[in-house]
């Protein structure tokens, strides 16, 4: 399993690094950050799928606590680990560095290879790869539609609200009660550390999104 494990991680981030590559090639007017942004939209959506495949029992989603990742739940989390480490990489490369979302990848890289090492926490962890991937693919289509040329338009105003909406249900409804299910079981002390650093993050972030939202609906009343 572990040999299994490590395949799929390393030609995870092959697969990706491939997918920017192409994207470059297709796309050569646009930015670095453009085309890594297509190549996250991809991860998002993928990871989206792979996890709510991979949950036991919709009726318990975050069912059964603290256990082994089943074989589905160790392929989304590999998936997605090779991606984290490609676009942990990928950020580097690109000059794209800042503190929080630095702090971002770096915990739930940690976080996710210490459940496939630990082999716990499957649930939780799963149900956390949902959570926080849920809105991505609107925070990327509000950069994308900039590029695009659609910056400061109602399709941006729009996808803007959706991003903030999802991200703040998401993160601040189910990531604190997710949190709690998962600091009250019987995790490693690094899962439990990591679960509270990225709802840490979170909170962060939303008070950053707030002040987002706040800026263009002042502007456009404003306009």
């Amino acid at each position: 399993m572990e040999e299994q494990v490590a395949n799929v991680i390393v030609g995870g981030v092959v697969s990706w690094t491939m997918a920017f590559l192409m994207m470059r090639r297709s796309f050569p007017k646009r930015s670095f950050e453009f085309c890594n942004r297509m190549v996250s939209t991809l991860h998002s959506a993928l990871a989206v799928i792979l996890a709510s495949l991979s949950v036991q029992d919709w009726m318990s989603p975050i069912s059964p606590l603290a256990s082994k990742p089943s074989p589905l739940q160790t392929r989304a989390l590999a998936v997605s680990l090779s991606y984290l480490i490609y676009d942990f990489a990928c950020g580097l490369t690109g000059g794209r560095v800042n503190v929080d979302n630095t702090i971002h990848h770096l915990v739930s890289i940690t976080g996710i290879s210490g459940g496939l090492v630990y082999q716990k926490c499957g649930s939780e962890l799963v149900a956390a790869l949902w959570i926080t991937e849920l809105s991505s693919p609107f925070l990327h289509m509000r950069e994308l539609l900039k590029e695009l040329g659609y910056r400061d338009t109602d399709l941006n105003l729009a996808t803007d609200i959706a991003f903030a909406v999802i991200f703040s249900i998401a993160r601040l409804v189910g990531g604190p009660y997710l949190l709690f299910k998962t600091l009250t079981s019987d995790n490693p002390f690094i899962i439990k550390v990591m679960a509270l650093g990225l709802q840490l993050v979170s909170a962060f972030w939303f008070y950053k999104i707030l002040r987002m939202v706040k800026y263009k609906l002042t502007k456009r009343t404003a306009s």
